[in-house]
């Protein structure tokens, strides 16, 4: 089990964090992004799991500049309330939550004494794309369901550190034509698309899918592994 944290934006911005530690020293550090349903038990259970692997997991409060302790559920209701938020993150000027995230960027590096991943679901898989393309002291990111990553001014960025996607066949917010246009774009970015929906890793969900969310986090383990230590 972790905790809460405060960390400090460039901007001097308050960004709460969830912060789960391994047991020993750690192998390095893993933030986690959230999707539009804020820092809830989901995503806190990603990150205790990254930290069960014997990585510092930090997952950040992306929707804490538009709105402070949003933990939102899976329904219809749910949706359209994440929906609302992340467009009103999406409308903040300048770096706007990007600033946020280097801020966990930087405490998983100091606190952890390691390289740095970062993964993201859905709406945190695009903001781990932009993340891993502007942001610095990343090491690898791993994307699942980026919704907004295959547009075309986020296929025009250029990533800087490796990057593995994650993508479903069913999912009709992420097109497959719109998975090879990414896809052809980044020949470098490992692109793997599993027989899902949209959202298939979230066990609370039900596109949940078992078998596509245990083949990803296979990989992404691996992935993280080679690449920080």
């Amino acid at each position: 089990m972790g905790q809460f944290i405060n960390l400090t934006a460039a901007d001097g911005f308050t960004v709460p964090a969830y912060v789960a530690q391994p047991a020993g020293q750690p192998r390095g550090a893993v933030v986690v992004v959230q999707e539009i349903f804020g820092v809830n038990s989901h995503i806190r259970a990603v990150a205790d799991r990254y930290a069960a692997e014997g990585y510092l997991a930090v997952a950040p409060s992306t929707f804490e500049r538009v709105k402070p302790g949003v933990e939102l559920g899976y329904t219809e209701a749910d949706m359209g309330a994440g929906f609302e938020l992340k467009t009103a993150v999406d409308a903040l000027p300048g770096a706007g939550v990007l600033q946020d995230i280097q801020a966990a960027i930087d405490h998983a590096a100091q606190a952890s004494g390691g390289k740095v991943g970062i993964v993201g679901f859905c709406w945190g898989g695009l903001l781990t794309w932009k993340a891993a393309c502007l942001l610095k002291g990343l090491s690898a990111a791993i994307v699942y369901y980026g919704g907004g990553i295959t547009a075309e001014g986020e296929i025009a960025r250029q990533p800087q550190c490796p990057v593995i996607a994650h993508f479903g066949d069913q999912d009709h917010w992420i097109p497959l034509e719109g998975v090879e246009a990414f896809k052809k774009a980044h020949p470098a970015v490992e692109v793997h698309v599993y027989a899902a929906n949209h959202g298939f890793n979230c066990d609370q969900r039900g596109s949940y899918n078992e078998a596509a969310a245990d083949l990803a986090r296979e990989r992404s383990l691996a992935f993280f592994a080679a690449r920080l230590g």
